[in-house]
């Protein structure tokens, strides 16, 4: 039996997994995040613990046989987030969250200071990665930056609090803009230019290896066996992968949460910086995966819910659904940067628009443009990454959105390749950890990373791709003839 602990931003995720494949349970805590001012967003560490401890309870009433043949524990989580901690790890400030936008500037800065930056961590400097915001809090928050004396990763701090150690992974740590993505190891370069050093940083090991044990106390309390181990574990998308087995070259996947990623494993260090794309290490040893990110997905059909008058996003989706050929081709377009955007921009104040619209247009327009137009970012991310050989032919489909065929299908369509949803697609990255808590003690790859069953798979409709082209043409043209307008005020 192996525990997945997914730390998200919304929520706190476990996943009880069998050597059989079987999900045995899961629970739930809900997170919620902080926005005191613009391009903000940050979470109290403690409301992760509270949401760990509530979930362990959650488990030990329900099912506490398999508890107490639990063989590792894996973590995933959010990446980016930087959690200061002092003397003593006292947190010091709310942890600033990767969707945090404030420290453009210092990104700006960091390129100048560091020319060599890209060809380091393999990617651009953009406010979603760590040390940025330390940057900000060095130069904002000085008195907090003096008292820092180590600096983790949010599922990192769930993992010192469970087992007293500080220890990172390679997938997360790619993350940071800290680690030296080819070597795998901490840039003692990138360390300095925002005043840090080694002795800042948690030991470094890969995803599928054991990182430390559970504190003694916290077996007894949760009725788990003594001196269980925990696995390095991995970002939230390199998990996700593990999750799906998408761990050889060529594999990938497309995943609709909060914000919207198109993930492909690789078995080199392929960086693009020039497109933003991101290349990162993958969560086992001599991998690494390139992925596009936007920022707004899943919750920018939220947004549009709300706006709308929607009563969920389900309903949202279903009046989209409603519009003929004809229809969608008279549709607005929408942008989709309600938060800024990653790839292929790199711009923390791009934001949203609808254009195009008429008098007839109403709200299950409005609808259909949201949905259309997170495809369209997603799409401009696919195209940022490198062609491969064979050429890529589908992905895999996770995340909360999924949920829709109906969207699902317009992905498809959108992207002109064939998506594919697996059973437990919802549970990636629990399942995930789950997984490389399996092979940190002893599993074998091939038996641990297989791919789920099939529950449906996205054929793309030519006659429909083609007619999204068309309207992503029109889309692709509006954010360099809108730049001006959808940049905010706010600096």
């Amino acid at each position: 039996m192996y525990l997945g602990l997914d730390l998200g931003t919304s929520e706190l995720k476990a996943l009880l997994l069998s050597d059989q494949h079987q999900v045995i349970a899961t629970a739930r805590a809900p997170l919620t995040v902080q926005r005191p001012q613009p391009l903000w967003s940050e979470q109290d560490p403690a409301d992760w613990w509270l949401a760990l401890v509530q979930v362990m309870e959650q488990l030990r009433e329900r099912h506490p046989q398999a508890l107490a043949q639990l063989r590792g524990i894996g973590l995933s989580g959010q990446m980016h987030g930087a959690t200061l901690l002092g003397e003593g790890d006292q947190v010091l400030r709310p942890a600033i969250l990767g969707n945090d936008g404030r420290s453009g500037a210092q990104c700006e800065q960091l390129m100048r200071d560091v020319p060599q930056l890209s060809a380091i961590t393999g990617n651009l400097a953009m406010p979603g990665f760590t040390a940025p915001k330390l940057q900000w809090v060095r130069e904002h928050e000085p008195e907090v930056f003096a008292q820092t004396r180590r600096v983790l990763l949010p599922k990192d701090w769930l993992r010192l609090m469970l087992t007293g150690e500080a220890v990172s992974e390679m997938s997360d740590a790619a993350g940071t803009l800290w680690l030296d993505v080819g070597r795998r190891d901490w840039s003692d370069v990138m360390l300095a230019a925002t005043g840090l050093t080694r002795t800042h940083m948690p030991r470094l090991v890969e995803g599928s290896e054991v990182s430390a044990f559970v504190k003694p106390e916290l077996c007894q309390r949760w009725g788990l066996p003594a001196r269980l181990p925990v696995a390095g574990g991995a970002g939230d998308n390199a998990a996700s992968a593990m999750g799906m087995g998408l761990v050889r070259p060529g594999q990938g996947f497309v995943s609709l949460g909060t914000s919207g990623v198109v993930f492909v494993s690789g078995a080199a260090f392929a960086p693009n910086p020039a497109q933003a794309l991101h290349a990162f290490c993958h969560a086992l040893p001599g991998r690494w995966h390139v992925m596009s990110v936007m920022l707004s997905a899943a919750s920018a059909l939220t947004w549009a819910t709300r706006t709308l008058g929607f009563a969920d996003e389900a309903a949202l989706l279903t009046a989209a659904a409603t519009l003929d050929a004809s229809a969608r081709q008279q549709a607005p377009v929408f942008l989709p940067y309600l938060s800024g955007e990653r790839s292929p921009h790199n711009h923390p104040l791009a934001s949203g628009a609808w254009t195009g619209l008429r008098a007839q247009h109403g709200r299950e327009d409005l609808a259909y443009a949201v949905a259309e137009g997170v495809g369209f970012g997603l799409r401009d991310g696919l195209l940022t990454i490198p062609a491969s050989d064979p050429p890529l032919s589908t992905l895999s489909l996770v995340g909360g959105g999924s949920r829709s065929t109906w969207w699902a299908q317009l992905l498809a369509d959108t992207f002109g390749l064939a998506l594919t949803l697996h059973e437990d697609s919802e549970t990636g990255g629990a399942m995930g950890a789950a997984r490389l808590a399996w092979l940190a003690t002893g599993g074998e790859l091939d038996t641990v990373c297989s791919t789920p069953p099939v529950r449906q798979r996205f054929v793309p409709d030519p006659a429909r791709g083609a007619a999204l082209r068309a309207r992503h043409q029109r889309f692709r043209a509006l954010y360099p003839a809108l730049h001006p307008a959808t940049i905010t005020a706010t600096g």
